[in-house]
């Protein structure tokens, strides 16, 4: 991490929070969602009632990444400010610092590891660095740069990172659960490189960490192995010397449940192969969700204790906490996720949504359709903000045929 007294490394802001504070308010704010707060998250129409989560949208990481990057453009009003990636996975929020001429440097396609080209900044330009964080080699080439950096990486996502290089420092292969693609898995496994014996292997689900148990357990077959994890595991990953001693962590958006039932599983591996002394020596395992992941989850389970007709889940089909939310509601419910409120078209009464597992979206017609009083619950991922939640509310109730100004 840069020396917070460098003149081009920026973590806090500018000071002009005030400044931007009526324009963040005009792009995102919802008046429905504050409604359905002073209702105690209920809002009833006729016979249709929505109930909303107590714990859903922007989180405090979110909410500051985006200020942070309102304040950039304020700041450097003449500057080319170039954003790594996007800001946060809402479509809509990206849009908006697009319209404020930031430019978003996407991925290049078949790039290692999601690589960004670098070519075109300049000493010049400022570089917004996203909630999730870049890689430590993005983080050399701007520094190499010359440019202005302004780091916006969630707080959350620098503790799973001290986490990870503790790992490496004390010899420990840094298994994480996450998804290998993902820009915060990415940049956390780059973290085990500030030693030179680090390694990382990262698990997708517990079907992927039960080939990982196997293996500890002297079952697994060794050029198999390295081929299913050849684009998840450190340069030179080794099983047969990096797994014997694991620390565990995570991307902060999983699912805290399989998280904590992951590493337990691999606890419990190397406890069978070499015994309840050996586990305690060369075994770690702490959970790195985040907290405002784990109060929407947690959130989320308890409207699901409720009587519901259907879930909608809203925010950005790439938004990992946002696929845990409506993998949670999916199981429980029939379960809608939309990316926003212009996929519930209230008069066709069909609502356009991706079901879990898939990467399409569908169209399902009459799904709210069914004949007297009707719940419905909503809920958000930590990138959606109150407006885009506020409209999806309205749009349930016109669904409905209801005209939400009604709403008692």
């Amino acid at each position: 991490m840069p020396d917070p007294a460098d003149s081009t490394y920026f973590r806090k802001g500018f000071g002009l929070k005030a400044e931007v504070a009526a324009t963040l308010d005009t792009d995102y704010s919802g008046r429905l969602v504050d409604l359905l707060r002073e209702r105690r998250f209920v809002l009833t129409a006729g016979d249709t009632t929505v109930h909303l989560a107590r714990e859903f949208g922007f989180c405090y990481g979110v909410e500051r990444a985006v200020e942070y990057a309102y304040q950039t453009r304020a700041k450097f009003p003449d500057h080319r400010v170039v954003l790594v990636g996007e800001i946060i996975h809402n479509p809509h929020v990206n849009a908006k610092l697009r319209a404020m001429g930031v430019e978003i440097l996407l991925p290049e396609p078949g790039a290692a590891g999601g690589g960004f080209d670098y070519s075109r900044v300049t000493p010049d330009d400022v570089v917004i660095i996203p909630a999730f964080g870049v890689t430590m080699r993005d983080f050399a080439t701007l520094r190499d740069i010359g440019c202005v950096v302004v780091d916006t990486t969630c707080g959350s996502v620098l503790n799973v990172w001290k986490r990870v290089e503790t790992y490496a420092r004390d010899g420990f292969t840094a298994v994480i659960h996450g998804k290998h693609y993902h820009e915060e898995t990415r940049a956390t496994a780059s973290q085990v490189r500030r030693h030179e014996s680090g390694a990382f292997l990262i698990v997708r689900d517990m079907a992927e960490a039960r080939l990982v148990c196997e293996y500890v357990e002297g079952h697994g077959m060794r050029d198999a192995f390295l081929a299913r994890f050849a684009h998840a595991a450190s340069p030179g990953f080794d099983p047969d010397v990096h797994l014997a001693r694991i620390g565990v962590a995570n991307q902060t958006t999983m699912l805290a449940g399989d998280s904590l039932a992951i590493a337990a599983a691999l606890g419990d591996a190397m406890e069978r192969a070499h015994g309840a002394a050996y586990r305690a020596a060369n075994f770690r395992s702490f959970d790195t969700i985040c907290s405002a992941t784990q109060d929407r989850q947690d959130a989320v389970a308890a409207l699901l204790e409720q009587p519901l007709d259907a879930m909608v889940v809203v925010g950005g089909y790439n938004s990992s906490n946002t696929l845990s939310l409506a993998a949670m509601c999916a199981s429980r419910v029939p379960t809608y996720h939309v990316e926003d409120a212009t996929c519930l078209d209230a008069e066709s009464g069909t609502i356009r949504h991706r079901p879990i597992g898939s990467p399409n979206e569908v169209v399902t017609s009459e799904w709210l359709a069914m004949p007297g009083a009707v719940h419905v619950g909503i809920t958000a991922g930590a990138s959606t903000p109150n407006n885009k939640i506020g409209d999806a509310v309205a749009r349930i109730f016109a669904t409905r045929g209801l005209d939400p100004r009604a709403v008692a």
